[in-house]
C-alpha cells in the first residue's frame, strides 16, 4: 500500500477514487459503502483490488488514479461477474420487510405482510437481501447478456445508484432524529411531573432522579446539537 498521503490531498484522491467506482453500495470491499472504501484507499488502509463489481477495468482505474501498480481483483472480496438483479418470487413473499431494510437504495418496495417487489432499473445487484429473506424467495438474474465488471455497469447507473444510496442514508438518520426528539420530549414531560411517572414519593430520592434525569437529558441534547444534520 502508499504512504499516506496529507489530509486535504486524501480527501481529494478519495472523491476521485469514489467517483471511479460502480456504486453498488454492496460492502464486499469490506466497508459498508463505496465512498468509506474510496477514503481508505486513499489514506493507503486498503488495496485498489477489492471491489467485485468494478472488475479489472475498475482496478485498473484506481491504479491509474492511485499511481499503484495494477494486481489482480482479491478473492477473499469475490470475482468479477455480470450485473444482476433481485427477483423476488411473490407468491413466496411473506412480506417480512427484512429485504426493504438491506436494500441501500431502495429498490424495494412493499408493506408489512404485504408482497414486495424489485424496482428493477435502482437494484445494483449488491445482493444484500438475498441472505436476509427468511424464505429464500429471492434470485438474482443476469440482465448484462454476460458483460462484466465496467463493461456491464454505466456511469449513469452508478450516479444514479449514488444519488438514491445517498437519499436513503438521509432518510435514515432524518428517522433516527425524530426518533431520538420524541424520545426526549416524552422524558421532558415526565420530568415536568415527575412524583406522578415514579414510585418513590420520597422529596430526596425524587430531586436525586430529577437531577439525575435533568443530566441525562442536558448530554442528549448536547450530542444532538453536535452532531451532523442530515
Amino acid at each position: 500500500m502508499s504512504q499516506r498521503a496529507e489530509p486535504d490531498a486524501t480527501a481529494a484522491l478519495a472523491q476521485r477514487i469514489d467517483d471511479a467506482l460502480p456504486q453498488t453500495q454492496c460492502t464486499r470491499c469490506g466497508y459498508p459503502d463505496c465512498h468509506h472504501y474510496a477514503e481508505a484507499v486513499a489514506r493507503g488502509d486498503a488495496d485498489i483490488n477489492q471491489c467485485p463489481p468494478g472488475g479489472e477495468a475498475g482496478v485498473r482505474r484506481l491504479a491509474a488514479l492511485t499511481g499503484r501498480p495494477y494486481q489482480p481483483l482479491n478473492p477473499a472480496h469475490g470475482t468479477e461477474g455480470p450485473l444482476r438483479v433481485a427477483v423476488i418470487d411473490e407468491t413466496w413473499c411473506i412480506g417480512c420487510t427484512l429485504c426493504l431494510k438491506a436494500c441501500p437504495t431502495d429498490a424495494i418496495v412493499g408493506a408489512h405482510k404485504r408482497m414486495h417487489t424489485v424496482i428493477e432499473a435502482y437494484c445494483t445487484g449488491c445482493d444484500l437481501c438475498v441472505p436476509v429473506c427468511p424464505v429464500d424467495c429471492i434470485a438474482m438474474v443476469d440482465v448484462s447478456d454476460g458483460r462484466t465488471g465496467w463493461a456491464a455497469w454505466s456511469p449513469a447507473q452508478a450516479q444514479q445508484a449514488r444519488q438514491r444510496y445517498q437519499a436513503r442514508q438521509q432518510r435514515l438518520a432524518r428517522a433516527a432524529d425524530e426518533h431520538a426528539e420524541r424520545r426526549l420530549a416524552q422524558a421532558e414531560a415526565k420530568l415536568a411531573d415527575l412524583a406522578a411517572h415514579s414510585k418513590h414519593t420520597d422529596a430526596a430520592v425524587l430531586e436525586r432522579k430529577r437531577a439525575l434525569v435533568e443530566a441525562a437529558i442536558a448530554k442528549a441534547r448536547a450530542a444532538r446539537a453536535a452532531a451532523p444534520r442530515p
